[in-house]
């Protein structure tokens, strides 16, 4: 991935990047299944050869693609402007809009949607990364990027089809490792995640980098 990535632009900063997810906001709509999610959130759109940012919005899903939390607009805090516009990140949203722009060379504009996630994990208490479970995101494609993981066991990702058999699972275990999903096509989720050491702090830190096509383009 790295490799990948950087025909796009470079890492240069991804250390000061990768410590942005320090300063994430803890999710307050996860209140009954999981306050240990913290994210930030920022809306882009992708046209031509620009990438621009928007101001910032809602996330938006209905109740089709996530029985848990769909249907509300939820107001997560902002992507950190020093963030959204860092080397690492123009370089992995030029990276998804020309991977995902070859897929689908119909798609004039697209909506891009960025978040930055943390996952914690406590002793008797299992971090739930995808708490709605196994979904699509209703989007036309997903980017997860792993960006650290500390003190953490488990975290495996599971692909699915429509009619839920299972088609595969991998882990994310080093740093830009990724997914790749065609969200029209299968299912995604992750298993719950627990401390390897249940008397250390232990994180799963992802960026998710959303691609759906602007209505009407």
């Amino acid at each position: 991935m790295r490799t990948l990535l950087e025909a796009y632009g470079p890492l240069s900063d991804w250390s000061e990047f990768a410590g942005s997810w320090n300063g994430l906001e803890p999710d307050a709509y996860l209140a009954n299944v999981g306050l240990h999610r913290r994210r930030r959130h920022a809306v882009f759109s992708a046209q031509g050869g620009e990438i621009t940012r928007e101001p910032h919005q809602p996330h938006y899903q209905s109740r089709d693609y996530n029985t848990l939390q769909g249907g509300i607009e939820r107001w997560f805090a902002p992507v950190l402007p020093h963030v959204a516009e860092s080397p690492s990140l123009r370089s992995i949203l030029r990276f998804c809009h020309a991977f995902f722009g070859a897929l689908s060379p119909d798609v004039a504009t697209w909506h891009v949607e960025l978040h930055q996630f943390r996952i914690e994990a406590r002793p008797d208490e299992p971090g739930q990364p995808t708490p709605e479970g196994v979904h699509r995101d209703g989007v036309d494609y997903v980017l997860v990027l792993l960006i650290d993981r500390e003190n953490i066991a488990s975290g495996t990702t599971t692909i699915h089809s429509a009619d839920g058999a299972m088609l595969g699972s991998f882990t994310l275990t080093r740093p830009l490792d990724a997914a790749l999903v065609d969200d029209s096509r299968v299912f995604h989720g992750v298993t719950p995640v627990e401390p390897e050491d249940p008397m250390q702090p232990s994180h799963r830190d992802v960026l998710v980098v959303t691609f759906r096509r602007r209505s009407g383009r």
